[in-house]
């Protein structure tokens, strides 16, 4: 193998492994080496959009799909971009034209209706998400989305429903167990909350907002150390700009519990 591969496959196993920071080290000195190599400019373009650098990310993706926009992988990428940095429209944009090249793309139609549920437009969003699930019916980010947008609507028993039935087709979802711990905290039922959360973090050990829910649900179980534990958890693991507000409350709340202690 030669060593623009090697450093490929480097790049590419960093990101696979969530460090996508190394990712963007190795493929900007291959850039360097030969800066019109399209799979290098793809491959960056994730790699920053993965660190959060989406400002820069964003161009480089935009650029290589002029060259290759059969290239579905890549379009989700700059879709979800664009919706991260709050570009609603030109997300929406992305979504539609996955779909209407491929209609088996259910994923692009919930997320164009998550970005008309961000939009507050709650009646366009759902009707994304039943499309979605008549073209996929056992699909659990449809399933997802739904039932979030039951729950903000107080549409609390058919949230529940669409949380059930997701966790029933994909057990070995971290986002299941989640939606499911969410939904009972807020019911109040604090101990089998807990029990969802610990189990989204059982299989995704990264899972930043089980830790932060978690954290919420100890503190009230007056378990300061492990509530602790589990917001700098949520410090370590989200990192994404959009999350800067929470990340700040989060960091007073620390403080503020370090300084009673």
């Amino acid at each position: 193998m030669g060593d623009e591969k090697m450093s490929l496959s480097r790049a590419q196993q960093a990101l696979e492994q969530g460090a996508p920071e190394e990712a963007v080290r190795i493929l900007r000195r291959l850039l360097q080496e030969q800066d019109e190599n399209h799979e290098i400019r793809a491959l960056l373009g994730e790699a920053l959009v993965e660190a959060g650098q989406l400002e820069e990310g964003v161009p480089f993706l935009e650029q290589v799909i002029e060259s290759f926009p059969e290239d579905l992988d890549l379009q989700f990428d700059l879709g979800d971009a664009y919706f991260e940095l709050g570009r609603a429209e030109e997300a929406c944009r992305v979504y539609r034209e996955i779909f209407e090249r491929d209609p088996n793309q259910t994923d692009a139609l919930v997320s164009l209706g998550l970005v008309h549920f961000h939009q507050d437009r709650p009646e366009h969003a759902e009707s994304c998400y039943r499309q979605a699930l008549e073209n996929a019916p056992q699909s659990a980010f449809a399933l997802h989305s739904l039932g979030d947008l039951c729950f903000a609507a107080g549409r609390l028993d058919e949230a529940r429903q669409c949380y059930e039935k997701a966790l029933a087709l994909a057990p070995e979802d971290p986002q299941s167990a989640f939606n499911m711990a969410e939904f009972h905290y807020d019911s109040g039922d604090l101990k089998v909350a807990e029990r969802y959360c610990r189990q989204a973090i059982s299989l995704d050990p990264a899972f930043a907002f089980a830790y932060l829910t978690l954290g919420n649900i100890c503190l009230d179980q007056e378990q300061v150390k492990e509530s602790l534990h589990c917001f700098r958890q949520f410090l370590v693991h989200e990192t994404s700009p959009a999350s800067q507000a929470i990340r700040d409350e989060v960091k007073a709340l620390i403080d503020g519990l370090k300084a009673e202690g």
